[in-house]
């Protein structure tokens, strides 16, 4: 059983702390969109897709490589992020990568992780940012308690 964690994190490296947590626990390489080819995605039975929230959307690198796949079966999939705002439903970013997941032929792992990051885009960065020390301590072990629930969903 293997498992690849792909993680696009810009900024502050919010995402790759969380992404390295869940890659600790799966025994699983932590990969940027550029790094990883489709063969790698293939041969695992377990990947790992997240990145940075940025204006309502995954990191477009991360959707370009998802988008870049052709549709066949795959393994399993899960989603993960960090953002600075919660997800609203008028815009519902992990649905989208989660639709996009299904579509290049993946089953979808039952949740997905999500945590605050520091976030200083926009009119955040004039007050220093919000969400100040997150992901938190308690966060990055969430994260890790996520990993050990994705386990049993490998193959």
């Amino acid at each position: 059983m293997s498992a690849l964690v792909i993680c696009a994190s810009k900024h502050h490296g919010n995402t790759r702390k969380v992404a390295d947590r869940i890659g600790g626990v799966l025994n699983a390489p932590v990969l940027a969109p550029g790094e990883v080819t489709a063969e790698q995605i293939d041969a695992a039975d377990l990947v790992g897709f997240g990145s940075g929230v940025y204006w309502m959307a995954f990191d477009p690198a991360l959707l370009r490589l998802v988008r870049s796949l052709p549709a066949k079966p795959r393994g399993t999939a899960f989603v993960y992020a960090t953002s600075g705002l919660p997800e609203t439903p008028l815009r519902r970013y992990t649905r989208t990568l989660a639709d996009l997941l299904t579509d290049a032929g993946f089953r979808l792992a039952p949740d997905l992780f999500h945590c605050r990051g520091l976030d200083t885009m926009g009119p955040f960065g004039l007050v220093g940012g919000v969400n100040k020390g997150r992901p938190s301590a308690a966060d990055l072990a969430d994260a890790e308690d996520f990993a050990r629930g994705l386990q049993d969903l490998r193959g």
